[in-house]
């Protein structure tokens, strides 16, 4: 090596530089007051703030629950304005179809059926192929009777697109099913959070799909991190309707800015993507709480059995079951075994 006085003067200018780039960006994450961060145009600084708010209000505890109900009816409100802001949308996205039309003819209509399909076959593969051998042999249940137990739930979130509407019902019929209320309890919202399959792959084929549209595909590498990213950006996308659309532009701005402009061409198609989204994450979950309930011992065969072959079915009217399993059935609960009827009945 011949390192010349030239190319060390360099070298420190690159690396100070580079440093400073870095002090900077650690420091635009912290906001000038509490509330700037929610009228600033950085994300980081809106996430720090909830973070501290989040630990802040555990350590309260009791006393913190009175400004988390506010927050709550906060988050409705804002929710409630964004539904009225989708109103308009179909417009906004018959605009950026036309656009996209007007300027490429009937192929880009050819492409947009591509990437939709090919969404829907992931999705189905993923379901009936990944999560249905998973499912038989993690607990020996048969997948097809549980999406026809799980039916009416399937077609509510078909008309809302978004499995946030049925996870009351998911809850209820989990106990009813057989599973323990302590493991529904805590898997099925975590899973509505974590456990965002159709998301995650709806992010990397449209990403994929994007990329490859505008002329700048990804190598092995770079689709790799861009699964790890998208994978880490799903986490809550399932509570509004078309939040993947959201989550996708904001990860597309913070893993590849150059393609965020390529959303507007997907932004047509998105509404009947996004009932596969929701329809798959809501396996997913499904699937989830049935094996976590098996592998902790807390599922109950035998109950599982009866609800299948419809002996013991679900009170539709009354979502009995959001007290245990067996309180809306007492020949079902002088069925079962008496520990695990006292232990979803406690």
């Amino acid at each position: 090596m011949r390192i010349t006085p030239g190319d060390a003067a360099t070298a420190k200018e690159e690396a100070a530089s580079g440093a400073a780039s870095t002090t900077e960006f650690l420091l635009g994450i912290i906001p000038d007051t509490l509330v700037s961060a929610f009228t600033a145009d950085s994300v980081l600084q809106t996430l720090l703030v909830a973070l501290l708010a989040g630990f802040a209000l555990q350590k309260m505890g009791t006393a913190g629950e009175p400004i988390r109900r506010g927050i709550e009816n906060i988050q409705r409100l804002v929710f409630r304005i964004l539904v009225m802001i989708m109103w308009a949308a179909p417009v906004g996205a018959f605009g950026a179809i036309a656009a996209v039309v007007g300027d490429t003819g009937w192929e880009a209509l050819k492409s947009l059926a591509v990437i939709m399909l090919g969404f829907y076959a992931t999705c189905i593969v993923f379901i009936f192929v990944v999560l249905a051998t998973v499912l038989w042999l993690g607990a020996r249940v048969n997948l097809f009777s549980l999406l026809r137990y799980l039916g009416r739930e399937f077609l509510l979130i078909l008309s809302t697109s978004s499995s946030e509407s049925a996870l009351p019902r998911l809850i209820a019929k989990m106990e009813h099913l057989g599973v323990s209320k302590p493991v529904v309890g805590i898997t099925v919202p975590t899973g509505y959070s974590f456990n965002l399959d159709g998301t995650a792959i709806y992010l990397t084929m449209a990403t994929l799909f994007i990329a490859t549209a505008q002329g700048s595909p990804l190598g092995l590498a770079e689709q790799i991190s861009l699964l790890v990213f998208m994978v880490i950006a799903s986490k809550g996308a399932a509570g509004v309707t078309g939040a993947g659309l959201a989550t996708l532009a904001g990860g597309l701005q913070a893993h590849r800015p150059e393609l965020v402009d390529g959303v507007g061409f997907i932004v047509g198609i998105d509404r009947f993507m996004s009932e596969a989204r929701a329809l798959t994450n809501f396996a997913g979950n499904a699937v989830a709480t049935v094996l976590i309930g098996s592998w902790t011992k807390e599922f109950d065969r035998d109950q599982a059995q009866r609800v299948f072959a419809g002996r013991d079915p679900f009170n539709e009217d009354t979502l009995i079951d959001d007290h245990g399993p067996d309180a809306g059935d007492a020949t079902a609960a002088d069925e079962r075994p008496k520990e695990l009827a006292g232990a979803s009945t406690s």
